[in-house]
C-alpha cells in the first residue's frame, strides 16, 4: 500500500510537470543553500525524464515490498529514516547542483535489505539479501562518479544510511531462530555426578608386590 501510494505521488508530480509545464524539477535539493532545504522533502518525488521515473518506480515497488513484507515490525521506522536522513546528508555533502529522484530512497532500501540479512544470519533474510544483490547488484556502479548527470552523492548517502540502519536495528524485527541442538543445557549441580566422584587411591607398593608374587603348587601322586 505504501509502495503504491509513494509511486502514485511520484507519477502525479511527473505528469503534472511534463504536461502542464510547472517546472517542478527546479524545486529539487540544492546542497548547502537555504532554498535547497525544501528539497529534503521534495527530492524523492521529482524525476528528470520517463526513463528516470520508470526505473525508480520499478525498483521502489520491489524493494519497498520486500522491506514491508519481511521487516514489517520495523519497516515504517526504516522507511522514515531513509526518507529524511539521506537527503539531509546529501544537503551537507553533495556537490552544488539540483538533485532529484527517488533513487536516494532506492539505494537506502537496497543497502538495508542486503546488509540486514547478513548481520542477522537469518536463513530466510539471507536469501532476500541474495535476491537483492542478484537483481540489483549493478546499482553498486552508480555509487561512483561514472556519469556526470547522475547524482552519485545521493546514491552514496542513501546507501550509507541504509547500511547504518541495518546495523542499528539488527536486534529488532525478525531474528535467527535458535534450534535446540545449538544450545547446551546447564549441567545439574549433583554431588554424586561422575565428574565429582573422587578416583580410587592408587595401590601401594606392598599391594603391588603381593599381586605380582607367583605361587608354585606341587602335586604328589600315589601309585
Amino acid at each position: 500500500m505504501i509502495s503504491l501510494l509513494f509511486i502514485s505521488i511520484c507519477w502525479a508530480v511527473f505528469l503534472t510537470d511534463e504536461y502542464l509545464g510547472y517546472d517542478l524539477k527546479s524545486y529539487g535539493l540544492r546542497p548547502r543553500t537555504l532554498e535547497g532545504l525544501l528539497g529534503i522533502l521534495t527530492v524523492h518525488f521529482l524525476h528528470g525524464d520517463w526513463q528516470h521515473i520508470i526505473q525508480n518506480s520499478l525498483g521502489i515497488l520491489v524493494l519497498n515490498s520486500f522491506l514491508f513484507y519481511f521487516y514489517r515490525q520495523i519497516a515504517g521506522k526504516v522507511f522514515f529514516w531513509i526518507f529524511f536522513l539521506s537527503p539531509i546528508l546529501l544537503w551537507l555533502v553533495g556537490r552544488p547542483s539540483n538533485h532529484i529522484g527517488a533513487s536516494i530512497l532506492l539505494y537506502g532500501e537496497f543497502a538495508f535489505l542486503f546488509f540486514s540479512g547478513i548481520v542477522r544470519r537469518n536463513p530466510i533474510l539471507m536469501r532476500v539479501s541474495m535476491v537483492v544483490i542478484f537483481y540489483y547488484g549493478s546499482l553498486v556502479w552508480y555509487l561512483f562518479p561514472i556519469d556526470a548527470k547522475v547524482s552519485w552523492e545521493g546514491h552514496a548517502c542513501g546507501f550509507a544510511v541504509g547500511l547504518l540502519l541495518a546495523i542499528f536495528y539488527m536486534k529488532q524485527g525478525p531474528q535467527r531462530k535458535i534450534y535446540q541442538y545449538e544450545t547446551e543445557p546447564e549441567l545439574p549441580d549433583d554431588e554424586n555426578a561422575y565428574w565429582k566422584i573422587p578416583s580410587e587411591k592408587p595401590p601401594t607398593t606392598e599391594q603391588t608386590q603381593k599381586e605380582e608374587t607367583t605361587v608354585s603348587v606341587k602335586y604328589h601322586y600315589k601309585q
